[in-house]
C-alpha cells in the first residue's frame, strides 16, 4: 500500500502484502508470501523469511531474523463470531534476536536482545537477552553470543570461542562485558 513506510534498499519478494500504515526500516528483506499488518513495526536490517505474518502491534527491532513459517499471534483467545476489532496484545522482539523456522510466538511477551528461539519452539513467556530457548513450551537451554555461538558459562563468566566477546552471568541475566 502506498501509505505504508518502506525504508531505503528494502527488498520485498513476490506475493507479499504490506498493509497501509505498516512501518519497515532500511535494508530489510521480506521473503515471499509474507503479510505485514498496518500497525506492525519493523526496524532496520531485519530479515523475514517466506510465509511469515507480522500482525498488528508486533515490533521487530533492528537486525532481527525471522525464519520461514514462524508464527506471531496477537490475540490469546480468538473467536470467529466475536472479532476484537483491534484490541490486540503487543509483542516486542528486541535487537538482533533470531526466531527459528516454524516457531510460534504468543502475544504479550518480550524476546530479549540477541536471543535465539529454536525451530518449532512455542514461546509463551518473556525470553532473556542472549538466551537460547527451545521446546513446547519453550524453556531456556543455555546462552548465546551476539555472533551466534553457544556460550559455556564457567564461574559466572563466559568468553565466546568464536569472536572473543566476554559475558557475565549476573543472577541468571547475561550481561556483555566486551
Amino acid at each position: 500500500d502506498k501509505r505504508s513506510t518502506i525504508g531505503k534498499s528494502t527488498k520485498i519478494w513476490h506475493f507479499s502484502h504490506i498493509r497501509e500504515g505498516a512501518r519497515i526500516g532500511n535494508e530489510c528483506i521480506i521473503g515471499q508470501n509474507c503479510y505485514i499488518a498496518s500497525r506492525a513495526v519493523i526496524g532496520n536490517c531485519v530479515k523475514i523469511q517466506n510465509n511469515v505474518s507480522i500482525f498488528d502491534l508486533v515490533t521487530l527491532e533492528d537486525n532481527v531474523f525471522v525464519g520461514p513459517s514462524a508464527v506471531f499471534i496477537n490475540d490469546l483467545n480468538p473467536r470467529a463470531p466475536y472479532p476484537k476489532q483491534g484490541n490486540w496484545i503487543p509483542t516486542l522482539v528486541k535487537e538482533g534476536a533470531t526466531i527459528g523456522a516454524n516457531a510460534t510466538i504468543v502475544c504479550g511477551i518480550t524476546i530479549g536482545k540477541w536471543a535465539f528461539i529454536a525451530c518449532g519452539a512455542v514461546v509463551t513467556k518473556d525470553v532473556e537477552d542472549y538466551s537460547i530457548v527451545k521446546g513446547n513450551p519453550a524453556q531456556q537451554d543455555g546462552w548465546i553470543c551476539r555472533c551466534g555461538t553457544k556460550l559455556l558459562i564457567s564461574n559466572k563468566k563466559a568468553k565466546c570461542k568464536n569472536c572473543g566477546r566476554t559475558y557475565k552471568d549476573d543472577r541468571n541475566t547475561l550481561r556483555i562485558l566486551t
